[in-house]
């Protein structure tokens, strides 16, 4: 049994469902999750009580998730966790990449998701609804264009070593569009076209909002940028919709499956036998 706690300070689009991946239909045999969560908070105090926490929990790995991995309160999450000397694996945006470079030196690997944006979390704009709405626009790119896949297969081989004891090679991996489109599993070239562009129009919403909520003073001049960024989310959404019913359409889904054991299986077509 391999025991693997999320550690979670604020908000991603991948937090919602990062745990589940990896065990979809509650029916592998050699893993058991825990899921300790600071919230939508991410102060150092918040991160660090939440921290306190998993550290008392017993794992073999832990994974710390949350935006922004070099602010003091990721920073700090991390500084508890290590006094434990089990390993970590930190998952975040792309606002995380330069310090995700030094996290190596310190034994600690990373997946630097670049698809998954920032909210537009300006009062006036963003209340529970939109906040849900945007998060499943957020889930729906992440799904499709392939960062999902990544991160559940890379979290797998680290699991793998750790049931048959082998040292650990923790992931160092930026999803940018092209890894992200490796693991998508999309097969025709006009889906994977519109994966690829729904990815960079997520990116791009990040730069908006962040224009939006740090370096525009005003509502009246920050609030079209950040529902413009909401939008754009919305159609990088609906750009993911249409590439899946491309594949649909040819009956080529491809889907990778946890067996029992944790193994993964693949099948392409809806009423086909798994490879």
């Amino acid at each position: 049994m391999v025991n693997v706690t999320f550690v979670q300070a604020g908000y991603i689009g991948s937090t919602t469902l990062i745990d589940a991946l990896l065990d979809e239909r509650a029916s592998r045999k050699g893993i058991s999750v825990r899921v300790i969560s600071s919230g939508c908070k991410m102060d150092e105090s918040e991160a660090e009580a939440a921290a306190k926490i998993a550290a008392q929990v017993p794992t073999d790995l832990y994974v710390a998730v949350s935006p922004s991995a070099g602010l003091p309160g990721p920073t700090k999450m991390r500084e508890v966790l290590k006094e434990t000397g089990k390993p970590i694996i930190v998952v975040s945006d792309e606002p995380s990449r330069k310090a995700a470079r030094k996290l190596p030196e310190e034994g600690i690997g990373y997946l630097v998701l670049y698809g998954d944006a920032m909210i537009g979390a300006k009062r006036p704009f963003l209340d529970p609804i939109e906040m849900a709405l945007f998060n499943s626009d957020v889930i729906k790119v992440l799904s499709i264009t392939g960062v999902f896949r990544c991160i559940y297969t890379e979290l797998d081989k680290v699991i793998e070593q750790i049931a048959k004891g082998e040292k650990l090679v923790l992931p160092e991996v930026v999803v940018n569009k092209t890894t992200a489109l490796e693991y998508s599993g999309l097969n025709n070239p006009y889906a994977r076209a519109k994966a690829m562009a729904a990815f960079e129009a997520a990116r791009k919403v990040a730069d908006l909002d962040v224009e939006g909520c740090f370096k525009t003073e005003g509502a009246e001049n920050y609030i079209p940028i950040v529902a413009a960024a909401h939008e754009l989310m919305r159609y990088a959404a609906k750009l993911c919709d249409e590439a899946r019913e491309i594949e649909k359409t040819n009956d080529s889904v491809e889907r990778l499956v946890h067996w029992g054991d944790g193994s993964l299986r693949k099948k392409t077509q809806l009423m086909g036998k798994f490879e």
